[in-house]
């Protein structure tokens, strides 16, 4: 009779879910016993997470709940070495070949953890008219791999906590680099591959991002408000008069169909989800950059970042929403027909992860456990990545366990949830180079009758650090 492990020897590729797991334990340089338990308990434990401690209780964790507890606020483990093992692993791609990162902030939110340091105003959206709210938590940008067609998966290759000190698109362009420069080291890029894509939602500064990675093999895309102006080039830069040369050609107003001129390439695809989608593209825009935000340090004349304008129109939207139209900025130029459905298909595609959110939040328990320390919440949150991408390798290993009222799902089309559903009866056949725990021994304890005479100092909300100069002392330093 074959047994389970050698089923799955056969059936799985070199270097896939088993040697990533060797790889996770090496990671792991302190309580790495419990860590890896604690894993397997999130991953087999029957129903969502609800609280930490719940997981104590899983047959997988075999160490008290006092062990889970000291493994997350004592435990560490090499982020490096993590991201350089996950980012080497097989990636989903596009028809084309091409590599889709998409780039979000998801929120922790801790809004009665007053002593907790490090943590921001978070916007969270509400559904109603002036219903959104400004929360306290800890931010979380996101970086991900994207795959093509209707699905909820997709490939978590970074996560970084963004703190009170941090520029938020200065740190995300450096996120960014780190990651696309782990994949060009793993073999995923090479030269005379097309260029790696990344999709961002508005609210990121899409030209300093373009211009900060220029040199990198990347197009970045994303959505803009539709009240933005962009710019032509400049048809003359002669001037009979005298003066300084135009740097700027006819406007271009988002909010003003009068401003558009015919547009370069249009383009009407036939969707399943969205019925017939509409893009027109016009090419060689830019936005007027000033000296503000993350442009204020440039002291020399600000740069023309000229790239591609889309506005996508889609008949109808699930539910029964009123469409309306999207406009995008993607940082090339030259784009053909083909090039601009995949744009705006890439920008669609994002919302994948968003489904990764809600599975990190609703079943993996992401933001259930009430740390205060946030370098705990960062180990919790790879803890948490690592879990997910188990669930990914292990996706073409797991029979369908489905409920009496699901429908049958077709091979490769698991949804995490259900893959996870199924991992218990994988995970036998995977290495546990986890130790057999010790004989607990319990510690002193706090005296009876004692008093915490050392309270924890409250922590304040928000931005902490201010530039040298504000905005008028910079222009005032310029002028003189």
């Amino acid at each position: 009779m074959t047994s389970v492990q050698d089923v799955f020897t056969r059936v799985e590729p070199s270097g896939g879910l088993s040697g990533f797991r060797l790889e996770f334990y090496d990671a792991l340089t302190a309580r790495a016993d419990a860590l890896f338990e604690l894993v397997d308990a999130m991953l087999c434990a029957d129903g969502p997470v609800k609280s930490l401690v719940e997981l104590s209780l899983a047959p997988e964790h075999r160490r008290g709940h006092g062990a889970l507890y000291d493994a997350v606020n004592a435990g560490r483990v090499e982020f490096d070495r993590l991201r350089s093992a996950i980012g080497a692993l097989p990636l989903p791609r596009a028809g084309d070949g091409r590599i889709t990162l998409a780039v979000d902030v998801s929120n922790w939110l801790r809004p009665d953890a007053a002593v907790s340091p490090g943590r921001l105003f978070c916007h969270v959206y509400g559904r109603g008219r002036s219903a959104d709210q400004f929360i306290p938590g800890w931010p979380y940008s996101f970086v991900a791999a994207l795959e093509s067609g209707r699905t909820s998966w997709t490939a978590l290759l970074d996560a970084l906590r963004l703190t009170p000190a941090d520029d938020a698109t200065a740190v995300t362009a450096a996120q960014l680099r780190e990651v696309v420069q782990r994949l060009i080291a793993a073999g995923h890029w090479a030269e005379g591959d097309p260029q790696i894509l990344i999709v961002a939602d508005t609210g990121y500064d899409l030209p300093r991002i373009a211009h900060v990675l220029a040199d990198l093999p990347v197009v970045i895309a994303g959505r803009v408000r539709s009240d933005r102006v962009f710019c032509f080039p400049a048809v003359n830069t002669y001037r009979r008069q005298g003066g300084r040369p135009s740097k700027h050609g006819s406007v271009f107003k988002l909010a003003d169909p009068g401003s558009w001129p015919d547009p370069t390439h249009a383009t009407c695809t036939e969707t399943t989800r969205y019925g017939s989608a509409v893009a027109s593209a016009w090419d060689r825009l830019h936005p007027r950059l000033t000296h503000r935000t993350s442009w204020i340090e440039d002291d020399g004349g600000l740069p023309l970042i000229e790239g591609t304008v889309i506005r996508l129109e889609v008949e109808h939207l699930p539910g029964g929403l009123h469409p309306k139209p999207v406009w995008l900025w993607a940082s090339l130029t030259g784009a053909h027909r083909a090039l601009i459905d995949v744009l705006w298909q890439a920008y669609l595609r994002r919302f994948d992860l968003e489904h990764t959110f809600r599975m990190f939040k609703q079943t993996l328990g992401w933001t259930r456990p009430r740390l205060r320390d946030p370098k705990a919440a960062d180990t919790w949150t790879w803890l948490v990545i690592t879990a997910h991408t188990q669930l990914r390798l292990a996706r073409d290993h797991v029979a369908d366990l489905r409920r009496p009222w699901e429908r049958p799902a077709a091979p490769r089309r698991l949804t995490p949830a259900r893959v996870r559903r199924g991992f218990r009866n994988v995970r036998p056949a995977l290495p546990l180079p986890a130790g057999v725990p010790k004989p607990p021994r319990p510690g002193p304890g706090r005296p009876p009758g004692s008093r915490n005479r050392r309270p924890a100092t409250v922590q304040n909300v928000g931005k902490t650090v201010k530039r040298d100069l504000t905005l008028t002392e910079h222009q005032k330093q310029q002028a003189g």
